[in-house]
C-alpha cells in the first residue's frame, strides 16, 4: 500500500504541542479517511527524528522517542519543523545538520512545513533564499537582520511558495494540517478534523495565507476592497448587483474581475463568509439555528442548512453538537 511519510524534527527547547498537534490531527484525518473514504486512502507513515537519532528531553522534562536521526530526512514526502521556545539561535547552533538535511530533503521533493521560530532552520538551510516566510511575530525583527535574503512576512499567519510552508503559530499550524488533510483524503475528511479541532483552529486557510505569485492574481485593489467590505457586511447584503453599483462598477465587470481576481464567483464567496459566521455563533452561541441565519444573512434556516449541507455535508444543527461537544464535554 502506498504510503505518505510524514518526519517531524526534534531538539531541545521545542515547543511540544507544534508536534502533538499535528500528529494528533493527521491520525484523526487517516482514520476519518480509513472508514469512509477507502478508494482514497492512503496510510500515513509519521516519524519523528533528532540531530543524533537519540531520544528528546523537551523542556518540560518529557522524554521523546525518536526514529532515526535528520539524515533520513531526504526519504520523508513531508518534514515539519516545530517552534523553538525562547531564543532559536543556540538551538539552530546545536543542531547543524538540520539545515543541510532540509535542503536535501527538499531536492528530493519533499514539502517543508517551518512553524514560528523553527523556520529559523528552513532559513539557515537556504531553502528560503528569495522566497516568502513568516515566523512568530516576537523574533520577526531579528529574523530579518540574520537572513536579509528571506522576503519576510510578518503580518501574516501563513506563508506558501513552491512546497516551503511557514507558520507564524500554533493555530495557523492546525489550519495548514487541515489543509494537507484535504489534499491526502479529501473535503469531507478535511472539514471532520476541523470540526472536531475547532477551538485550534482560528482563521480559514485562504484568508491567512500569504501565496507567493498571488501579486499577480490579487493585483485588482478594488476587488480587494470589495472583498474586505463583504466579510464585515455580509450580513447585510441584499444584493450583489447594489454592492457593484456601491463601487461603481456594472454588475457584469463586478462578477467578472471578482472571478479572475480571487478564483471564485462573488456570490460563491459571500456565501462562505456567512457559513464561517455560522459556524462560528453555533460553536460559541446559545441562538437559535433560525435566528443565526438570519445574523449572518440568510433569509431562513432551510437556506443555511441547505448550503451548511452541501458544503459541510451535515445539517447545523450536528455540526453545534460535535463542537460543542469538544469544547464543553
Amino acid at each position: 500500500m502506498e504510503k505518505i511519510r510524514i518526519a517531524l524534527t526534534l531538539y531541545e527547547q521545542l515547543l511540544i504541542t507544534s508536534v502533538t498537534l499535528p500528529i494528533e490531527m493527521l491520525k484523526a484525518g487517516e482514520a476519518y479517511a480509513k472508514r469512509h473514504n477507502k478508494e482514497r486512502f492512503k496510510a500515513l507513515e509519521i516519524h519523528c527524528l533528532s540531530e543524533s537519532g537519540s531520544p528528546v528531553q523537551a523542556n518540560i522534562g518529557m522524554t521523546m522517542d525518536v526514529y532515526s536521526d535528520f539524515g533520513a530526512l531526504e526519504g520523508y514526502d513531508y518534514v515539519i519543523v516545530p517552534s523553538i521556545w525562547r531564543n532559536p539561535r543556540p538551538v539552530v547552533k546545536h543542531n547543524p545538520l538540520l539545515a543541510r538535511n532540509i535542503d536535501s530533503a527538499r531536492k528530493q521533493g519533499a514539502t517543508i512545513i517551518g512553524v514560528g521560530t523553527g523556520v529559523c532552520f528552513l532559513a539557515e538551510s537556504g531553502v528560503l533564499n528569495g522566497h516568502s516566510a513568516t515566523t512568530h511575530w516576537h523574533y520577526a525583527n531579528q529574523f530579518m537582520k540574520s537572513y536579509p535574503n528571506v522576503d519576510l512576512k510578518p503580518d501574516y499567519f501563513i506563508t506558501q511558495s513552491d512546497r516551503l510552508y511557514t507558520v507564524a503559530s500554533l493555530n495557523a499550524l492546525a489550519d495548514v494540517i487541515v489543509h494537507l488533510i484535504g489534499q491526502f483524503y479529501g473535503k469531507d475528511a478535511a472539514n471532520h478534523v476541523q470540526q472536531n479541532f475547532s477551538h485550534e483552529i482560528r482563521k480559514p486557510y485562504e484568508e491567512q495565507r500569504y501565496l507567493e505569485g498571488a501579486v499577480d492574481r490579487y493585483s485588482d485593489e478594488q476587488i480587494a476592497a470589495i472583498q474586505f467590505w463583504l466579510k464585515n457586511n455580509a450580513s447585510s447584503v441584499e444584493s450583489l448587483a447594489a454592492v457593484a453599483q456601491q463601487f461603481n462598477m456594472s454588475y457584469r465587470s463586478f462578477n467578472r474581475r471578482f472571478k479572475i481576481a480571487t478564483g471564485k464567483t462573488a456570490i460563491a464567496y459571500l456565501q462562505e463568509v456567512r457559513l464561517q459566521q455560522a459556524c462560528e455563533l453555533l460553536s460559541s452561541s446559545n441562538l437559535s439555528i433560525q435566528e443565526i441565519a438570519l445574523t449572518v444573512g440568510f433569509n431562513s434556516q432551510s437556506q443555511l442548512s441547505r448550503a451548511f449541507k452541501e458544503q459541510m455535508n451535515q445539517t447545523p444543527s450536528s455540526y453545534r453538537k460535535i463542537v460543542r461537544k469538544k469544547l464543553f464535554s
